[in-house]
């Protein structure tokens, strides 16, 4: 029978993981990038099976390493529960809140959120680190996290998130967007715009695997042709940018089409059901009171956010 596993040891290779760095990781734990290499080395050996691929711009994990992560982020956010159990047990208040955001949400929902948890708890430590999706839900899991705010398009595959609660937060509804001279951009588009109308145009979108990207094709596929993408860029005032110079079409999620970008571009409906992104807050089981309160502020800014109707046709 093998000997039990160090769970100091798994979580090394946590941080090594999430770091995809050991310099990195050693820094974040306040170790040697050497004392961390020999803990690595000593957890490879119990194993009998190397964890770590080592390559010149960072570290990538093995498959055997991959299953191990993945044991590690659920046994070492396990244990960092418990110590919040027993602090709420004793009387203790939650003094910190760990919050992961993709770019749009962290712009248009995060920021009255954490300002109204910050005039509840003054003295609360909150912080904010910034990631695409599908990234974060291993950092939720081991407690790195304490709430991620996710999306998912339409025609993307979801994550699997297992031990973990996602809640909808906001249905962000994908607008077409054209620039202003563009021959479809004027009237007789009340009822929306087909995407299939637009099948010999250039798009600007994410690059390929990119969900926006995924979507687009998922799309376009349905409407029987292969989309165009001759100016990619994963940033969405870039896109906007693109557009309103002429240089193609793109979906564009609704929160992202705010009045300053309106005079070069026009924005319609696609017809039909009209397809939305989702996005959702993930956390874990039983969350501390902190993160309850947090989930409902976001709730509020979302309700207001969903309130607002840009779309022109």
């Amino acid at each position: 029978m093998g000997r039990e596993l160090d769970v100091n040891r798994l979580r090394v290779l946590m941080e090594v993981a999430h770091s995809a760095s050991i310099a990195e990781a050693a820094r974040r734990l306040s170790f040697t990038p050497s004392a961390l290499s020999q803990q690595i080395a000593k957890l490879e050996a119990e194993l009998g099976a190397r964890l770590l691929e080592r390559r010149p711009t960072g570290v990538t994990l093995t498959p055997v390493g991959a299953v191990l992560v993945e044991h590690a982020e659920r046994v070492v956010g396990e244990l960092r529960q418990a110590r919040a159990a027993v602090d709420a047990a004793i009387g203790a208040q939650p003094q910190r809140l760990a919050l992961g955001s993709f770019a749009t949400a962290a712009q248009v929902l995060v920021p009255a959120a954490l300002a109204a948890l910050q005039d509840r708890y003054p003295g609360a430590e909150l912080s904010l680190v910034d990631l695409e999706p599908p990234e974060g839900y291993g950092l939720v899991t081991s407690g790195d996290l304490d709430v991620l705010i996710t999306h998912r398009y339409p025609g993307v595959a979801p994550t699997p998130h297992p031990g973990l609660e996602r809640q909808p937060l906001l249905d962000d509804p994908l607008r077409l967007v054209l620039p202003a001279g563009h021959r479809l951009a004027g009237s007789g588009t009340r009822g929306g715009v087909g995407v299939g109308r637009l099948a010999d145009e250039t798009w600007i979108s994410g690059a390929p695997g990119i969900p926006n990207r995924v979507c687009l094709e998922s799309l376009a596929g349905r409407a029987g042709f292969e989309p165009r993408v001759a100016y990619e860029s994963a940033d969405y005032h870039v896109i906007l940018a693109l557009v309103g110079a002429g240089l193609g079409s793109a979906l564009v999620p609704e929160s992202m089409l705010t009045g300053a970008d309106r005079p070069r571009v026009r924005v319609h409906r696609l017809r039909g059901p009209g397809p939305a992104r989702e996005i959702s807050v993930v956390h874990r089981r039983r969350p501390t009171a902190l993160v309850r309160e947090l989930i409902a502020f976001l709730h509020a800014a979302a309700d207001a956010l969903g309130g607002k109707t840009p779309a022109d046709g």
